[in-house]
């Protein structure tokens, strides 16, 4: 680990530096210090100054306006990672209520989030297919196109129909309006609507600026979905608040992100702890990549970093890992540890920033250092509205603890400590899962008479999803079948990776079922469980296409018999082996294979939809552009929230 004093750094004093409190005040005040600078860079094109990002976003505004959104009407976005993703947010954001959404979200899953956001539009790329253009048009809701207006001078994104801008009067939100929503996992089946004000998205920006030390001149590579907080706060609106620059990837890649980091040189990145761990498998790889690197810290946050990963991020890029907490409640992020020469603990998420953070028992007393507690929390980055799984709109008292959910203790030096959880919610590689969703989603199928979804401890994501079930009498409901069943329903990150099907479920003793735990009564201490090759009998590789997929499978998974009957999940695989595979198929056939195959098909039946695709693209050319390619598919595999 690198060394570091033991001085801890103050980051727990209330702000004193002014800042703006609305997101495109936070624009207008950097393209007038820097308005060449750049703001957006990514690759095949010049970067997006500060003073073309502002104008882009007036223009977005200009153009909801002209379609008769209003500022207090609710826009969602579904785009893939980048650029036009963020100045979607960007643009939307400031003019009125934005809701961006998994964009491999499934129809039925579009149609409830519509739905509970009372949508008067949404956006999506120009040419683009997805199903939320059908339930939109379903809906009577407008669709509005985002059209990337690309040019050797540079790149410019616009929603179809620009007026251009208008005056701020017009498009421009109040401080305290509601800016942004998004939908987080509750206790019931029904996701809570999280609202954020302008207020409480900048305050947290700045937050993490103060906390890291942003300045112009450095340069995030945000690997983070743009549908989730970590990613629009942690990396992209707290880089915007420093006048830094924002490097913005397609997602998430394990194979590219060393090719990201040698052309990009970013001098900070933040990811989930999965995500690490991945960057970790490849350096042996990339030493003279890393050699070169400017990293001048790395930021973990959204589930727990261990203290050996750590330790190995630290002495491969010589560089200090920054463990933070956030919550999508509280526009991100609620402490972190401080950079050098502030004490860094392992295993702590450090020190309250910019807001206050109690421990409080049962009765709403607080707890003194070292006593366990709910951790609650207040500031100005914290929701003023009460999180509902519905449309009501209750709002908080600015003086009033907002009770997080999670058990810690604070420590004599005031640093905290998360020891776990009270709610039932699957931590999924920084994903929250509410397990009682899937479960109405598997209770639909006419073969299973009980469900009940639990979490089990995974190497590379944290937990994982696995579903007891118990089939109905006369039933043979396979594994394989009840996931593709789900799949229709929920995105596939939520889809189980396992399905155990069991006689009977065992209760506790007050005869209620109880998730926490149900996974260890089981005797499924993890995924390792599950054997490789199931009992499907072996068939080698025949076709050219077959063998170098199974060369592929065999290379990720460590599995060196790999059949033409086999299933990549069942063989142990899970969503970031499957962006490995995505991208190693993509170089080497030269094709993309959709997330849902990988899930559902066997290594037959996606080698025979990799020589369809093939002789389909040897007949016209393939699609290219943000939107398309294998690049579109590794968002469904960043499940990363607060």
């Amino acid at each position: 680990m690198v060394q570091v004093e033991s001085a801890v750094e103050d980051i727990t004093l209330p702000l004193e530096r002014p800042f703006a409190s609305s997101i495109e005040r936070l624009l207008a005040v950097q393209a007038d210090r820097q308005p060449d600078a750049a703001a957006l860079m990514f690759s095949g094109g010049p970067p997006i100054t500060y003073r073309q990002l502002h104008e882009q976003v007036m223009a977005i505004g200009a153009s909801l306006r002209s379609a008769g959104v209003a500022s207090h009407d609710r826009v969602a976005i579904v785009h893939p990672n980048g650029p036009g993703m963020a100045i979607a947010f960007l643009g939307v954001a400031s003019a009125a209520t934005c809701a961006p959404l998994n964009p491999t979200y499934a129809a039925t899953e579009f149609d409830f989030y519509l739905d509970d956001l009372d949508a008067r539009a949404v956006i999506v790329p120009s040419n683009w297919d997805s199903p939320v253009r059908e339930v939109a048009q379903k809906r009577g809701i407008t669709v509005l196109e985002l059209m990337d207006r690309s040019s050797p001078e540079g790149r410019v994104f616009e929603l179809d129909g620009s007026t251009g801008a208008s005056s701020l009067s017009e498009q421009h939100s109040s401080d305290d309006a509601i800016a942004l929503i998004l939908h987080t996992s509750g206790t019931t089946a029904r996701p809570k609507m999280i609202r954020l004000s302008q207020r409480n998205l900048c305050a947290s920006a700045e937050n993490i600026r103060s906390t890291l030390r942003l300045t112009p001149s450095d340069r995030c590579l945000n690997v983070m979905p743009l549908f989730h907080i970590h990613g629009l706060i942690g990396a992209l609106l707290s880089s915007l608040a420093s006048g830094a620059c924002v490097v913005c990837a397609p997602g998430f890649s394990p194979v590219h992100f060393y090719d990201w980091l040698g052309e990009f040189q970013p001098t900070w990145y933040t990811a989930v702890p999965s995500m690490h761990q991945e960057v970790l498998a490849r350096a042996a790889a990339n030493q003279e990549i890393i050699a070169r690197s400017q990293l001048r810290f790395i930021r973990s946050s959204s589930a727990a970093l261990s203290p050996q990963a750590m330790s190995q991020l630290e002495s491969t890029f010589n560089a200090p890992v920054i463990q933070a907490f956030g919550m999508t409640e509280a526009s991100h992020q609620i402490a972190s540890n401080p950079l050098p020469p502030g004490m860094r603990k392992p295993g702590s998420v450090g020190l309250p920033t910019g807001l206050e953070v109690v421990i409080l028992d049962e009765h709403d007393e607080s707890l003194p250092s070292g006593a366990p507690g709910e951790i609650a929390i207040r500031g100005r980055n914290v929701t003023t509205v009460r999180p509902s799984a519905g449309k009501d709109v209750v709002p908080r008292a600015a003086d009033e603890w907002f009770r997080t959910g999670d058990v810690g203790y604070i420590d004599e030096d005031g640093y905290l400590f998360i020891s776990g959880r009270i709610k039932e919610i699957i931590n999924r590689g920084g994903e929250k899962i509410a397990p009682s969703e899937i479960d109405h989603v598997l209770l639909e199928h006419p073969g299973v008479a009980q469900a009940v979804t639990c979490a089990v401890e995974d190497a590379r994501l944290g937990e994982d999803v696995i579903a007891v079930v118990v089939r109905r009498a006369g039933s043979t409901l396979t594994e394989r079948e009840l996931r593709e069943f789900a799949s229709t329903r929920i995105a596939a990150f939520k889809v189980p990776r396992r399905i155990v099907f069991v006689e009977q479920i065992p209760k506790g003793a007050t005869g209620k079922i109880q998730r926490i735990g149900l996974a260890k009564k089981l005797g499924i201490e993890s995924l390792a469980f599950a054997q490789p090759g199931g009992s499907v009998s072996f068939a080698a590789p025949r076709t050219d296409t077959e063998l170098t997929l199974s060369k592929i499978w065999s290379a990720v998974l460590g599995i060196d018999r790999i059949g033409v009957h086999d299933n990549f999940f069942e063989l142990g695989g899970d969503s970031m082996a499957a962006a490995d595979v995505i991208a190693r198929a993509e170089s080497r056939l030269g094709v993309t294979i959709n997330i849902r195959d990988m899930g559902f098909g066997t290594l037959q039946q996606i080698a025979a939809g990799c020589d369809q695709l093939s002789k389909s693209a040897s007949t016209q050319e393939r699609p290219g552009g943000e939107p398309g390619g294998w690049l579109r598919n590794i968002v469904s595999l960043l499940r990363r929230s607060a």
